[in-house]
């Protein structure tokens, strides 16, 4: 009989997964409890991440934006929630599997990420089928999973541009997008975002747990750091307005604020 798999490899195999009621599955099967510290087989680069044949993936400036004042727009904004949160489900079990001895807390942290991921998941999606579409009915584009790839090498690279920075960018613009809802009466989106809000905050806060960890463990000042990772992976700086408030729930400090914040 074959032995159990570890949490790393579980976590691995519900990547692989293509189909998201099935990935969603595989998440909330993976017990906390799970044997942690194993090694984990390296798999073909073309069998991650798991994802279903749509939607199409196109360069970002090729996504089609519209008026969320159409039944159309208000769907399409809606299915981009949806993509941005099924990527997040895969983000969060790439950085279990493919990093190895780190503490126990690390791989906990990042699991309970990814179940809060594919229920967001899950509450987008409902929603947009109550709209008569389904995910992969609109184009998406893949800089989220791209970021990741450019940063599979690099543990403190990856916590600094993932969590810290694109994840730490919906806080900015959750209460934007929000707005946009209120504005056209979907009440069930906003509240569907309260929930995505606050779990996001906590998510970003362990992105900047863990980033910290990194930079005290390899004697790194976090701030240099970050604008150093910024610069070698061309990635931009977030634009305002900063979700102040939200920003120093997840831990972020005055003195990163003010960085981010200045020209």
């Amino acid at each position: 009989m074959s032995s159990p798999l570890s949490l790393r490899e579980s976590a691995l195999q519900a990547l692989i997964i293509s189909d998201p009621d099935e990935k969603i599955a595989a998440v909330q099967k993976i017990s906390f409890d799970t044997l942690l510290h194993t090694q984990v087989i390296t798999p073909p680069s073309q069998t991650i991440p798991g994802r279903p044949l749509r939607p199409e993936l196109v360069p970002p400036q090729k996504v089609t934006y519209r008026s969320v004042h159409s039944e159309q727009g208000k769907a399409a904004l809606i299915h981009a929630i949806a993509h941005i949160e099924f990527n997040a489900i895969n983000l969060a079990l790439d950085i279990i599997w493919r990093f190895a001895d780190l503490p126990d807390d690390f791989y906990r942290d990042w699991l309970r990420v990814a179940k809060e991921e594919a229920y967001h998941f899950s509450l987008v999606r409902d929603h947009l089928r109550n709209l008569g579409y389904e995910y992969g009915d609109f184009t998406a584009h893949n800089g989220l999973w791209e970021i990741c790839e450019k940063t599979a090498n690099d543990l403190m690279a990856r916590l600094a541009l993932v969590p810290r920075t694109l994840e730490a960018r919906g806080l900015d613009v959750s209460p934007v997008i929000q707005n946009k809802l209120a504005s056209i009466n979907d009440h069930e989106g906003v509240k569907i975002l309260d929930i995505i809000l606050r779990d996001e905050v906590g998510h970003v806060e362990l992105g900047n747990k863990w980033y910290l960890y990194m930079c005290q463990k390899t004697g790194k000042d976090p701030i240099a750091t970050y604008a150093n990772m910024v610069h070698t992976y061309h990635v931009a700086k977030p634009k305002g307005p900063l979700n102040v408030k939200a920003r120093k729930q997840a831990g972020f400090t005055d003195e990163e604020l003010a960085w981010l914040s200045s020209d």
